[in-house]
C-alpha cells in the first residue's frame, strides 16, 4: 500500500449520503476547502429515502431545485389515511396542503436520483474533493484540528476491503463532521453510545417499479392490519414502496426474499409480469439518540448521531436539519466571530427536536404493530370514534417540533420554529423570499415600526451577514414588498411587528415594539459570541 503526504483542509467529511453531501454543498459554497471521504467506491444505486418534508424542500430550493417544478420529485395532493383491516378510516392526515413557508407539508423522490442530483452540483465547486472508495481507519484531535487517517479499499458482494495496493493519507481539518451513518467510525472513535429506547420491530421495506402506475383508495395509506400491518405510499417518480412488518415466528430474512415478496404484493396487482422489483430488505426498525453530538472538533450527525423508525417519514430530513442548523454556526466559529459554545446549542437543539420526532414516530409504531386480534380491534374502536369527532374539523395537521433550547429566546412561543415565507419583491426581483432576499441572517420590521436596532447592534448584525430590511405593501415605502401579504397578515395575527430570522429559516425571535427586540437581540449576540 502506497503513502501520500499530510494533506490540509478546513473540513474533512466523512460519509456521503444525503447529509454528507449537504454538508460539502453548504461549506464549500461559503469558500471552504472541503474533502470528503465514503469507503464505498461507487453511489449506492438503490433506494432507500423515499419521503421528505416541507423544510427539506427549502432546503433544496438554496440550492437551486425547486422540488415543486423537478420532475426528479413528485406530490400527491391527498390524505394519508390509516385504515384498518377492513379499510375503515382510523385517521387521514393532512399531506396535500402547503406549510407556512410556502412548500408542501409532503413529497417524494428517489434517494439515488437525488444523490445524484447533489453530486451534480458538487462538480461545480472546485474547492470540494469527493473521494470514494476511502475507508477512514484514524481519528485524532487536539486543540488546534483533527487528524483523519484514511485507506483505499474495494467493494466485494456488498462489503468493502483493503485494496491490494491501495493508497492511503492523512488529513488535517480543522473539523470533522461524522455522517457516516449508524456504524459510525467517528461515533466509536470518540467513545459516544446512543441512548436505547428499546423500540425494535423487524419490518421488510419493498420498493417497485411497476410498468403500469398502479391506482390505489389513495397513494399513500397505512394499513393498520393486525393480520400484518402494511405501509402503502409512493417510492418517488414511476416507483412504489411497500413495508410489510415481520410476524412473530417469521424469519426476516425468508420474508424478504423474492418469492415471499411477490406473495406479499400479490393483492395489491403486482407480479413478475408487471413490475420490476427494485429492492428488498429486512430492516429492524428501531428509536435511538446521542445526549452529545460534539466531540471537541469531531461533529456527529444523521443516522450516527440519531435513529428512528420510519412511520414519520422523518430520518432524512432530520439529517439535513442537522446539517442546515450547523452550517451558519460552523462558518461563524471557522471566522472567529463565534466560539465552541454556539456548536454545543447546534447539538442542544437538533438533539431536542429529534427526539420529538424519534418519541412520536414510536408511539405511532405501538399503534401500527398490533398483531393481537382483540387489541386491534379495541384499538380500531377508539380511533374510529376519535375520527368521526374530528372529521368535523378536518384532517390532522402534521406536526411540528420546536428546537431545543438554544439560539432563540426561549420565551417567545413563536421562535424555534420554522419561519413564514411569502412572495415578495425586493431590488426588482419578485419571488419567494429566500431566492429574492437571501438565506442569511435577516431581521424583518413593519415598514411602519422602522429599524429597532441601535447603529452599533446593526454592525454587529452586519459582522455576522445580517441583513436589516423593512417590510409592507406597495406603496408604503418598505424595502421589501408583502405582495400577498403573508407578512403583514402574520404580523396582525400574532401581534408583533418584528421577525428576526436564522440563516437555517428558523425564527431566532419577534418583538412588538423596538424596546423588546433589543433587549433580545443583545442576549443572542451574547450567545453567539460567548467564549
Amino acid at each position: 500500500m502506497s503513502n501520500t503526504p499530510l494533506e490540509a483542509a478546513d473540513i474533512v467529511v466523512v460519509g456521503l449520503g444525503p447529509a454528507g453531501l449537504l454538508s460539502c454543498l453548504q461549506m464549500g459554497q461559503k469558500g471552504y476547502h472541503v474533502i470528503a471521504l465514503d469507503r464505498w467506491p461507487r453511489p449506492y444505486p438503490l433506494p432507500r429515502g423515499v419521503t421528505m418534508d416541507h423544510e427539506v424542500a427549502r432546503i433544496l430550493a438554496g440550492l437551486g431545485i425547486n422540488v415543486d417544478l423537478d420532475p426528479a420529485f413528485e406530490f400527491h395532493d391527498d390524505h394519508y389515511y390509516w385504515l384498518n383491516g377492513g379499510e375503515e378510516t382510523l385517521l387521514d392526515i393532512d399531506w396535500f396542503s402547503k406549510a407556512d413557508d410556502g412548500w408542501r407539508n409532503t413529497y417524494w423522490f428517489n434517494q439515488p436520483d437525488l444523490e445524484e442530483r447533489l453530486r451534480g452540483i458538487l462538480a461545480s465547486l472546485p474547492n470540494v474533493e469527493i473521494r470514494p472508495g476511502m475507508e477512514v481507519v484514524g481519528l485524532e484531535q487536539d486543540g488546534e484540528g483533527v487528524t483523519v487517517r484514511f485507506r483505499e479499499v474495494e467493494a466485494e458482494q456488498g462489503r468493502t476491503r483493503p485494496k491490494e495496493g491501495g493508497v492511503s493519507g492523512e488529513i488535517r481539518a480543522r473539523f470533522a463532521l461524522g455522517a457516516d451513518g449508524a456504524n459510525s467510525f467517528l461515533r466509536q472513535s470518540v467513545g459516544y453510545e446512543y441512548v436505547d429506547l428499546e423500540f425494535y420491530h423487524d419490518w421488510v421495506v419493498v420498493d417497485v417499479s411497476p410498468t403500469e402506475m398502479p391506482t390505489y383508495r389513495s397513494p399513500h395509506y397505512q394499513l393498520c392490519d393486525p393480520v400484518r400491518p402494511t405501509s402503502v405510499v409512493p417510492g418517488g417518480p414511476r416507483r412504489r414502496r411497500w413495508e410489510f412488518m415481520v410476524l412473530p415466528g417469521e424469519d426476516p430474512q425468508v420474508m424478504a426474499s423474492p418469492e415471499q415478496v411477490w406473495r406479499l404484493l400479490e393483492p395489491y396487482g403486482m407480479n413478475p409480469g408487471n413490475a420490476h422489483l427494485d429492492r428488498a430488505v429486512a430492516w429492524r426498525f428501531q428509536g435511538k439518540y446521542l445526549e452529545r453530538w460534539r466531540a471537541g472538533r469531531v461533529l456527529l450527525m444523521g443516522d450516527a448521531a440519531h435513529l428512528m423508525p420510519p412511520f414519520m417519514g422523518e430520518g432524512m430530513c432530520a439529517a439535513l436539519r442537522d446539517v442546515n442548523n450547523l452550517a451558519w454556526r460552523l462558518d461563524l466559529v471557522l471566522k472567529g466571530l463565534a466560539a465552541f459554545p454556539l456548536l454545543d446549542e447546534w447539538s442542544d437543539e437538533r438533539r431536542e427536536h429529534v427526539k420529538y420526532y424519534i418519541n412520536f414516530s414510536i408511539e405511532l409504531g405501538r399503534v401500527i404493530c398490533v398483531t393481537d386480534a382483540q387489541e386491534a380491534a379495541e384499538r380500531d374502536a377508539r380511533m374510529k370514534a376519535e375520527h368521526a369527532e374530528r372529521a368535523k374539523i378536518g384532517p390532522i395537521q402534521p406536526h411540528r417540533a420546536v428546537l431545543g433550547q438554544g439560539t432563540w429566546n426561549g420565551n417567545d412561543p413563536l421562535a424555534g420554529r420554522p419561519s413564514i415565507q411569502g412572495e415578495v419583491a425586493y431590488l426588482g426581483r419578485t419571488g419567494r423570499f429566500d431566492d429574492v432576499v437571501g438565506r442569511g441572517w435577516c431581521l424583518l420590521s413593519r415598514v411602519e415600526a422602522g429599524s429597532p436596532l441601535t447603529e452599533s447592534q446593526q454592525e454587529s448584525f452586519r459582522r455576522i451577514g445580517g441583513q436589516v430590511l423593512t417590510m409592507g405593501s406597495r406603496g408604503s415605502g418598505a424595502q421589501v414588498i408583502d405582495l400577498g401579504g403573508t407578512y403583514a397578515g402574520w404580523m396582525a395575527k400574532h401581534g408583533v411587528s418584528h421577525l428576526l430570522v436564522r440563516p437555517d429559516a428558523f425564527v431566532a425571535a419577534t418583538a412588538d415594539s423596538g424596546y423588546q427586540l433589543r433587549a433580545v437581540f443583545d442576549q443572542l449576540m451574547t450567545k453567539i459570541t460567548a467564549e
